[in-house]
């Protein structure tokens, strides 16, 4: 069977839990998925499938706990073979240029990977979203006859 690999970047818990209720809606689809917030290069390349859910720090910086595994993922370049992935960016669209810099800087990452995007990054505004689970667990949802 496969399993998708919901990799989560989180500063402050909130993308934490928008991962969780995307493993929810995804087993309730009939899927296996973990959630990763301290992921291995190898819990990447089992995954059979990739979501990233991360938020983005002020600086536009990819959130501490995901730093060292971007790093690796960076020196040791494991090649995606066009496996399927999509990112949803949570930011805050007043820090101007650095809005959701992590989501793009891990998508243009996996992209670099040879990953297949099954969906464009997903950014999702603190200014205008209360409840990112909500958007996030629907984009998700539509895009789950390519994640297997």
């Amino acid at each position: 069977m496969s399993n998708i690999g919901i990799f989560v970047g989180s500063v402050y818990g909130n993308a934490q839990h928008v991962a969780d209720e995307v493993k929810a809606a995804l087993v309730d689809e009939g899927l296996s998925a973990t959630v990763y917030n301290d992921p291995s290069v190898s819990d990447f390349q089992q995954a059979s499938s990739v979501i990233v859910v991360s938020s983005t720090t002020g600086m536009g910086d990819v959130p501490p706990n995901l730093e060292f595994f971007i790093q690796d993922l960076r020196d040791q370049m494991p090649l995606m073979a066009n496996k399927p992935f999509a990112v949803a960016g949570l930011g805050d669209s007043s820090y101007g240029e650095t809005y959701c810099g992590a989501g793009n800087q891990i998508f243009s990452l996996l992209e670099e990977l040879q990953g297949n995007p099954i969906a464009d990054l997903l950014e999702v505004d603190a200014c205008e979203t209360l409840e990112p689970e909500v958007e996030v667990v629907e984009w998700i949802k539509g895009l789950v006859k390519y994640m297997v």
